[in-house]
């Protein structure tokens, strides 16, 4: 096989995976489905993003149902989600 065979080949992947993966994210995002962030449900190294000071982002925080960091949930369901710390919260919270 020649280099520009190979090149050829590569670039026919490439654009075969790009379009299952556009239409992996389509359907995800035409399902509809709002989210909210939803502060103290998160457990420990599975918050979406910022998990107050010294994280960064997902999966940082360190501890489970940290006040501080959020995850993700269907819109509406937040402040009905039972922890062992309490409910979930639309804003951060001291838990």
């Amino acid at each position: 096989m020649n280099n520009f065979t190979r090149l050829t080949a590569a670039l026919v992947l490439a654009s075969l995976a790009g379009a299952a993966m556009a239409d992996d994210t389509t359907s995800k995002a035409a399902s509809g489905a709002a989210m909210e962030k939803c502060y103290g449900v998160a457990m420990a190294g599975k918050n979406d993003c910022k998990a107050g000071a010294g994280t960064t982002c997902a999966g940082s925080s360190k501890k489970d149902y940290d006040g501080m960091s959020w995850k993700n949930v269907p819109a509406g369901t937040c402040t009905s989600i039972k922890t062992p710390t309490g409910m979930g919260s639309l804003t951060p919270t001291q838990h």
